[in-house]
């Protein structure tokens, strides 16, 4: 059997060898796939075969694939990442949170069912519920902390009696009490580039991973200004809506796609220079 390099160090690999930090989110829609004259299987494999060598990981989103009843093409499509593009890690968007043993259920679901190399979880339910996940130790477990929604300071802003905000919070016990396996990361949103400064102060070099750059308008210089690490590194940038369906209709959308994605790595590295 061949045992694959723990989730960071893969992840770090694929960056520097694609000089990437990008990330596709692989979120199907029916409606769309559809002018495209492909089917959901055809669809996927066409993006990744056009992309594999302009990214850093891929991120299929849990919930697109089920609300297609389409938890095999999710499946088959990590499978193929795994066998065609070894060096390309995968992240399971699935925000998964519970307690006990259904939390125990769903690490199995998404690291031994799905295969996947990471997975986005939900702290809120405090730091016990994440233990079953982060006890497989070669695996990214990636904590929601301050996401990229509107809304998202509802809750997520809330001033503690310490006088720190929840995400702050969040943040830090990310980087002192959970990371003892050094598999964390952090899910910060690029439409909030002050509160991205301050999580990058809180948890040093921890990678953090960065929804928001495309369809949701995030800034990409105010990303990267605030965002990287010491190092220079340390970001994960996903755009899934505004790289998938770059191309309108056509047997050209996979070519498309890659032009988005070639956009996005000049843009930054033109930025970086």
């Amino acid at each position: 059997m061949t045992v694959r390099p723990g989730f960071i160090e893969t992840l770090a690999c694929a960056q520097q060898r694609n000089n990437s930090l990008l990330c596709v989110g692989l979120d199907p829609q029916a409606e769309k796939i559809a002018n495209y004259g492909v089917d959901l299987t055809g669809f996927l494999r066409a993006i990744v075969d056009a992309t594999a060598d302009q990214v850093c990981a891929y991120k299929p989103q849990f919930a697109h694939f089920a609300a297609m009843a389409a938890e095999s093409a999710l499946e088959e499509i990590i499978d193929y990442i795994h066998n065609q593009y070894p060096g390309i890690p995968v992240i399971l968007d699935a925000k998964r949170g519970d307690i006990g043993s259904t939390a125990e259920k769903y690490a199995e679901e998404a690291f031994g069912r799905y295969a996947a190399d990471a997975v986005t979880v939900n702290p809120y339910l405090g730091g016990d519920t994440l233990t079953p996940f982060l006890q497989y130790t070669d695996k990214g477990v990636v904590v929601l902390c301050k996401t990229s929604n509107p809304g998202s300071g509802e809750l997520q802003n809330l001033v503690l009696d310490t006088g720190e905000r929840l995400f702050e919070r969040v943040a830090r016990l990310a980087a002192n009490q959970w990371n003892s396996h050094g598999n964390v990361l952090l899910v910060v949103g690029a439409t909030w580039p002050q509160e991205l400064a301050r999580v990058r102060a809180i948890v040093g070099d921890m990678p953090l991973l960065i929804p928001g750059i495309g369809a949701q308008g995030g800034d990409l210089q105010q990303t990267l200004k605030h965002g990287l690490s010491a190092n220079g590194d340390g970001l994960i940038l996903s755009a899934s809506r505004s790289i998938l369906y770059a191309g309108d209709k056509g047997a050209d959308f996979a070519e498309k796609a890659r032009l988005a994605c070639e956009t996005i790595n000049l843009a930054v590295q033109d930025m970086l220079a």
